[in-house]
Order: structure tokens, then C-alpha cells, then sequence
């Protein structure tokens, strides 16, 4: 019956697609498709609620409701180590090239943020503690340093990782901000949350609210700036041929509304995204720029095609067995280049690159995703 209900599967993914379109899929990786997982990993023993690849090498960080964080090898489909240190839910996760190299950032229901060295096993080099509440959300800005926060206690923190020292406290929402998400080149940070608001910070400077985007009728899951090559695919939707050259000119945000909204940089709803039947949950922008990818408590993986005004144009349905967390793009990586022997310029360069999805000339991406779910299960969908 597995293998029945498998060839159905692949049979109308076969009738989904034209002979010409096929050859051209299998070639172009800017139009590759998640289809069916690879490997199915499967250790934690408690909800998984984030994911994180690492810029350079084929690991892979999850982190789950058990208190852990493992790291897995996704290429080989193995389980590496286990990093243990949270005390209660560990609720994201991200890698991010410093100065100073490749780091691990975890946060936590503990109310703390841990960093951790992957080039030295691992070891937990940093405690950062200062929110009061759970905090949701971390991520690294590309080009320095700095490390962003959100927390159930309502304010955004910027963090210097090389001291532990919060040196920003961004206020503005007035509930639990679930999510944040930088621009490729570390000017701006968009946060969204429980007051149902999306906010766009201009943190090159002072921080400041350069946009309050409202829309939701429900608590906001989710976040994402759209990576240059999907200015092309968006800006029709804004009214305009060509995009205003800014790193965070459209967004998407995902909702337990159960729809995902498009915005623009003047605060626009550009497209509403209906589909889902449960809590959206992520979204990710294709690297190539044309597809939207978004995850459901629904159980399902959606693919919109920004070049037909967001439709949709595939669903992977039962994708796990339960609710589906956190979705990922494995960042892109530098074309022609040895990766034992990249410098830290180029780590850099790559880690804002792949954070964003961005597919320049340089950079060659990478067609893995990976998902979480309540299932405790790790999907890996590997072209």
C-alpha cells in the first residue's frame, strides 16, 4: 500500500508538469521543487520546533520541546551529537558567520540565549540572559556581530556576541513577538507577533519603526524579506516593473488566520495567499525568486508561484504525521571554491547571501529543504 499510494504520488507530480518543463526542472535548480523526503531523522523524543543548516557544510541544527539541540549531518542522514544545556524548550535556532567564525545561536523557554562553537565541538562559549519571558526567536545579522531576539515579553534585543552584551532594546509591539528576520545586508530587521502588527526596524543606526504593516485577524507565526531575485516576481504586484532597490522592498508573513500576506516597503498588502487549512507556520522564499514555501499545522508544504500572482502550484500533502513547526532552505554556497579553504570573507559573503535566499552569479544553491514537526520527525527533501 506504501508503494502504491508513493507512485500515485509521484505519478501526479509526473502529470503536474509538461516533458519540456520536466528536463528544464531537472537542469535549473532555480525552479526545483521539494517532492518527496530523503531521509526521515528521527531522535528527539519531543515536538521539534526549529531547524538551521549550517553557510558552509552539510550539518544540520534542530532544536525540540526534549530541551536538546542535535546536530545532524543531512547529506549522509545521520545523527552527529546532541547538545544539551536548556532547561526547558529550546524554540529556535540559527547559524551565523561572526568575525570571529561560524556560530551556533539557541534560544529558549529558560529565558536565555546560548551560543555555541561548532569549531570547537560544540562547546557552549556564551550565555546571553535579559528578556523576561520565552524568548522565540534568534537570528544572526549578516556582516558583524550582532544577534536578534524576540521574546514573548514583547521587545526585540540586539546582542554583541563576542561580549554577551545586549546593546539594543527594540520596543514597539504590545504582545509576544514570535519571529524575526534580517535583510541580506544587515540594515533592516522585520518582527511580527501576537498584536497581529508586522514591523520593519531601520537598525543600521538609532533603531526605528520605519513601518507598521496591519492585516492579520490572528496571532502572526511567521516572517520573511523576499531576496533580490524575487523583486521581478513582486514588483508587477506593486504596480511597478522594477523594484526600488531596497533589501527588505517586499516581505511575506505567515498567520493563524491560516493565510500569508506580500507586502511591500510602503506598508502594502500586496496579495493575500489562501489555501492552508490550519496555522501557517513558515515561509521561505526560493532562492531563484519565483516560489513562496510555506508550512501549515495543516500537514502540508505549499508552493506558490509569485510569477502567477502567488498561486499555487503544489501542495505536499501528509508531508508528517502531525503539525509542521519550521520549514528551511539550506543557505546557497560559493561557486569554484574549496570549502576547507574559503576565508572569512567569503563566509560572510555567504551567510548573508544564504540567510536571504539570495542567488547571485557566486553562489550556486542548494536545492535541500528541511522540515520539523510535533511528529518529531526531521525531513529532509534533497534534489
Amino acid at each position: 500500500m506504501d508503494l502504491e499510494s508513493r507512485n500515485a504520488a509521484m505519478q501526479s507530480d509526473l502529470d503536474n508538469l509538461t516533458p519540456a518543463s520536466l528536463i528544464k526542472r531537472n537542469q535549473n535548480p532555480e525552479s526545483w521543487l521539494p517532492a518527496h523526503p530523503r531521509y526521515s531523522l528521527e531522535s528527539h523524543r519531543d515536538t521539534i520546533n526549529c531547524i538551521a543548516f549550517h553557510p558552509k557544510y552539510s550539518s544540520i541544527a534542530s532544536g525540540s520541546d526534549d530541551f536538546t539541540i542535535k546536530i545532524w549531518d543531512w547529506e549522509l542522514g545521520e545523527l552527529e551529537m546532541t547538545l544539551k544545556g536548556h532547561t526547558r524548550a529550546v524554540r529556535d535556532v540559527d547559524y551565523g558567520a561572526t568575525r570571529g567564525g561560524i556560530l551556533l545561536a539557541s534560544c529558549s523557554s529558560d529565558l536565555t540565549i546560548k551560543i555555541w562553537d561548532p569549531a570547537d565541538g560544540y562547546k557552549n562559549i556564551r550565555n546571553l540572559q535579559g528578556h523576561d519571558h520565552i524568548v522565540s526567536s534568534v537570528r544572526f545579522i549578516p556582516g558583524g556581530n550582532l544577534l536578534a531576539s524576540a521574546s514573548k515579553d514583547a521587545d526585540v534585543r540586539l546582542w554583541d556576541v563576542t561580549n554577551g552584551y545586549c546593546v539594543k532594546t527594540i520596543q514597539g509591539h504590545t504582545g509576544w513577538v514570535r519571529n524575526v528576520y534580517p535583510s541580506s545586508d544587515g540594515k533592516f530587521l522585520l518582527s511580527t507577533g501576537d498584536d497581529m502588527t508586522v514591523r520593519l526596524w531601520d537598525i543600521s543606526s538609532k533603531p526605528e519603526n520605519k513601518l507598521t504593516m496591519i492585516g492579520h485577524e490572528n496571532f502572526n507565526e511567521c516572517c520573511a524579506i523576499a531576496p533580490p531575485t524575487a523583486h521581478q516576481y513582486l514588483a508587477p504586484l506593486a504596480g511597478s516593473k522594477v523594484s526600488g532597490g531596497s533589501t527588505a522592498e517586499f516581505m511575506a508573513t505567515g498567520s493563524r488566520d491560516k493565510t500569508i500576506k506580500l507586502w511591500d516597503a510602503r506598508g502594502t498588502c500586496l496579495k493575500t495567499l489562501v489555501g492552508h487549512d490550519n496555522w501557517v507556520r513558515a515561509v521561505v522564499f526560493h532562492p531563484g525568486g519565483k516560489y513562496l514555501l510555506s508550512a501549515s499545522d495543516d500537514k502540508t508544504l505549499r508552493c506558490w508561484d509569485l510569477s502567477q500572482e502567488g498561486k499555487c502550484v503544489k501542495t505536499l500533502r501528509d508531508a508528517h504525521e502531525s503539525f509542521i513547526t519550521c520549514l528551511k532552505w539550506a543557505p546557497g554556497v560559493a561557486k569554484n571554491s574549496d570549502p576547507a579553504a574559503q576565508g572569512q570573507n567569503s563566509e560572510n559573503t555567504e551567510a548573508s547571501k544564504g540567510r536571504a535566499g539570495d542567488s547571485s552569479p557566486d553562489v550556486q544553491i542548494r536545492c535541500v529543504v528541511a522540515t520539523g514537526s510535533v511528529d518529531q520527525k526531521l525531513q529532509i527533501f534533497a534534489g
